[in-house]
């Protein structure tokens, strides 16, 4: 019965003593309200995502998350047909919001697409914001890269939000190197892998190997160093570049 369903995703409901709200009388029967259509599953996400802030993907777990929305913990199954489901939901959101900063870090760069020196620009605050992100937000880093194994990692084409990923914002600001004549367009196919590597692997090494120690000025040019030596690497052999 759909009170029975609004119950169960809703306990708050069922006990007049522990909410006023929609509580029945002795004049007549007791009115449950229900919550928006897919809000439940949204909470879950948002309330995983934070428990993913805080704790890394282990810490994503359903219980815990039905517990903050504040429902019974048989409503998850209700959208999640196991923990690797939410996680894989929760992980998306961290990629989400990892895209997020990164957008808002190349939007933040000054000039029109087509001018050189602003797409050199945008190509420098990906790889900025990739690294500042890991570094502001660890856990949330290690949960968007911790997608169950049978959930697929990437977005497909053309689907909501796939413009907004890391690696789709890396891609497009390679493009437009190639546009602005920065990159030379031979070079362009499949570039785009040992880039997100080496930087990957920079933030791996400096939030979780042997550089985690390392002093903030020792990071810092250690971040400079690489990031130029990405940047010579794709300059190489573009026209005026010398090469």
């Amino acid at each position: 019965m759909s009170t029975e369903r609004s119950a169960a995703e809703n306990p708050s409901s069922t006990a007049g003593s522990r909410s006023p709200v929609g509580a029945g009388t002795a004049s007549g029967p007791r009115s449950t309200a229900r919550r928006p259509r897919g809000a439940v599953r949204e909470g879950l996400i948002a309330a995983g995502l934070e428990l993913a802030r805080a704790g890394g993907p282990d810490a994503v777990v359903l219980r815990e998350a039905t517990r903050i929305v504040g429902v019974v913990p048989n409503a998850a199954y209700r959208h999640f047909a196991d923990r690797d489901e939410l996680l894989a939901a929760v992980c998306a959101a961290a990629m989400d919001e990892f895209g997020a900063r990164m957008a808002a870090a190349v939007a933040a760069v000054p000039g029109e697409r087509g001018n050189a020196d602003a797409a050199f620009g945008r190509m420098a605050a990906v790889g900025t914001a990739y690294l500042d992100f890991a570094r502001t937000e660890p856990k949330l880093f290690a949960t968007a890269f911790a997608v169950p194994e049978q959930h697929p990692y990437f977005i497909p084409e053309n689907a909501a939000g796939s413009s907004r990923t890391p690696l789709a914002q890396l891609r497009d600001v390679l493009d437009e190197l190639v546009d602005v004549g920065l990159l030379d367009p031979r070079r362009r196919e499949g570039i785009e892998f040992p880039v997100w590597s080496t930087v990957h692997g920079l933030a791996v090494l400096i939030e979780q190997g042997p550089l985690r120690a390392a002093p903030a000025e020792d990071v810092r040019l250690l971040t400079d160093k690489v990031l130029g030596f990405i940047a010579e690497s794709l300059l190489a052999g573009a026209p005026g570049s010398g090469a």
